[in-house]
């Protein structure tokens, strides 16, 4: 009788094929944030990796599939992160600063080089374009539904226009721009950013304030007796 593949060889199985994938994404979310979309190379990503390139094309298929896998699996704690937040207590200029320090993190780390890079490949890469633009999505979606919180508790009266998702558009448009030129303009861009992030942040904690004052109650005015 053949031998039976018991429970811990597959687990062991595994976990060496997760360490692999594991090796081969961090390879590229490296090579992406290091040296761009346009010049990685899988050869280079297997060498980094430790790994003999067909596998590269094994796990993944293609170069666009093992991108969109770097992005997946960034996109999926960042996500998680940003829900978290706008879920747990406390007020909406605390929420805003905590997302300014997140920002921070996501450029050292080089996450928004790596996002930049395939918004950018997608322009002329129809395929790519297609897996790409849901995640935006998903993160859009985040701050859509953070919006319409802030909006239910602020209850503050806009004209009509100033919907919950055209502020959210307002926000994660002007967030995406704002990546995009502080990669380009480096410091100097930094400072013009901050400047209408602080904008904001001061904003916010005007409508905090107030969302926490009492409602008054209107005090009946006394009638003047005549005669």
């Amino acid at each position: 009788m053949p031998a039976r593949r018991t429970s811990t060889t597959t687990a062991t199985d595994e976990v060496l094929v997760s360490d692999t994938k594991g090796r081969i994404l961090a390879a590229t979310f490296h090579c992406l944030a290091s040296h761009g979309y346009a010049a990685l190379s899988v050869r280079e990503i297997a060498r980094d990796a430790n790994v003999n390139h067909a596998l590269i094309n094994y796990h993944f298929g293609s170069r666009d599939q093992l991108v969109i896998a770097v992005l997946d699996e960034a996109n999926r704690q960042l996500l998680q992160r940003q829900r978290t937040m706008y879920a747990a207590p406390g007020d909406f200029a605390g929420k805003w600063a905590r997302a300014r320090a997140f920002y921070e993190s996501d450029i050292a780390s080089g996450f928004v080089r790596v996002q930049a890079e395939l918004y950018a490949a997608s322009l002329s890469n129809p395929g790519l374009r297609a897996q790409f633009l849901p995640r935006i999505r998903a993160w859009k979606q985040v701050v859509r539904d953070a919006v319409r919180e802030a909006l239910q508790a602020y209850a503050v009266e806009l004209p009509p226009a100033f919907s919950a998702d055209a502020i959210a558009s307002l926000i994660s448009e002007f967030w995406l721009g704002m990546e995009f030129a502080r990669l380009i303009g480096g410091d100097e861009e930094k400072a013009r950013h901050d400047q209408a992030l602080d904008a904001v942040q001061q904003l916010l904690t005007a409508l905090d304030a107030a969302a926490a004052r009492p409602a008054r109650r209107a005090t009946p005015q006394k009638r003047t007796q005549r005669g």
